[in-house]
């Protein structure tokens, strides 16, 4: 990876606790958040204002959208901790 951002402390603090309420290190939990984002985020808009058109096979982007059209959905794919696991 070329470029590595910077987070925001209200962001970092953010991840924190979604690193917690999961059960995970914050390097884990923002994986399950960038994993999680292809699912809620429109496909077809990310699609079209890609700058990097070399890499359609492998994009979670394109694989979100063949899931759709073959019925799946993200709550087949997302782990949700169960309360114990959170504390």
């Amino acid at each position: 990876m070329s470029y590595t951002p910077e987070l925001s402390g209200k962001s970092s603090s953010t991840l924190r606790r979604i690193a917690w309420a999961l059960g995970v290190p914050m390097t884990k939990a923002i994986e399950e958040v960038f994993d999680y984002l292809p699912h809620i985020l429109d496909s077809k808009k990310v699609c079209e204002f890609c700058k990097d058109k070399t890499r359609c096979l492998d994009c979670v982007f394109r694989e979100r959208k063949v899931n759709l059209k073959n019925g799946k959905n993200h709550r087949n794919h997302v782990r949700r901790p169960n309360r114990k696991e959170a504390r």
